[in-house]
């Protein structure tokens, strides 16, 4: 039997975004990711097999991430939802893309990330799906206010923490629908991230060492906690 089910009644749909902090310190994770965008259609399904879980579908999509404060112009990058494994090609063409670079001081716009993030177009149409939000980050993050304030973010972004947060808990009238989210953040252990973990539904905080790139985390180890998730 194929680790991929087509018997939606019995498969999930998985929609997954990847939250990228692309500043100069993240080269391990970004690198990490490239290594195995290829194969991660499978590596999922087969993790997922072990938990006596199947995919009916799964899609991936990537919201990379600097620092709005430091240059608006170069703070947010964002792919489209690919179709995996149809698509793996033109995912890998886009990850292999992502280069470490900038940031400017060490808070970065990764609440922006997680706002883009949870305003993607989801998949609506399965009994059993799953909407997750995996973010990568070896740094604290600026206040959504100062970017809102400043004009720089695009049209229909939460301005300020409450908006953020209303989108995340909102459910089908706020953006994400509940029963399908979860949010995983490897981060470190700071604000603003350890007050989404304890405030925020759904959501687990893998805690990082700060200014590491990340590199205290396995991509297997990874793939378990998102299949766990599912």
């Amino acid at each position: 039997m194929s680790i991929y089910s087509n018997d939606w009644s019995v498969g999930y749909a998985v929609d997954i975004v990847f939250v990228i902090d692309t500043t100069g310190s993240m080269r391990p994770v970004i690198d990490n990711v490239k290594h195995h965008a290829l194969n991660l259609n499978e590596d999922l399904a087969m993790v997922m097999a072990q938990k006596d879980k199947t995919i009916s579908s799964l899609r991936v999509r990537v919201v990379a991430y600097r620092d709005y404060l430091h240059n608006a112009a170069d703070a947010l990058r964002e792919s489209p939802f690919f179709s995996l494994p149809a698509q793996k090609g033109e995912f890998d063409h886009f990850v292999s893309s992502l280069y470490p670079d900038g940031g400017g001081d060490e808070p970065e716009s990764g609440l922006e990330g997680l706002a883009a993030a949870m305003l993607s177009p989801w998949e609506r149409g399965s009994d059993k799906r799953r909407h997750l939000v995996v973010l990568f980050t070896d740094a604290s993050a600026h206040p959504i206010e100062r970017a809102a304030g400043a004009g720089l973010l695009p049209p229909g972004f939460p301005s300020n923490f409450n908006e953020l947060y209303d989108t995340w808990e909102g459910g089908q009238t706020g953006g994400m629908e509940h029963s399908a989210k979860r949010l995983l953040m490897y981060a470190p252990d700071c604000e603003p991230w350890r007050g989404i973990s304890d405030l925020w539904s759904n959501t687990l905080h893998f805690p990082s060492r700060a200014g590491d790139g990340l590199e205290d985390f396995t991509f297997a180890e990874i793939l378990n906690q998102i299949a766990s998730s599912v």
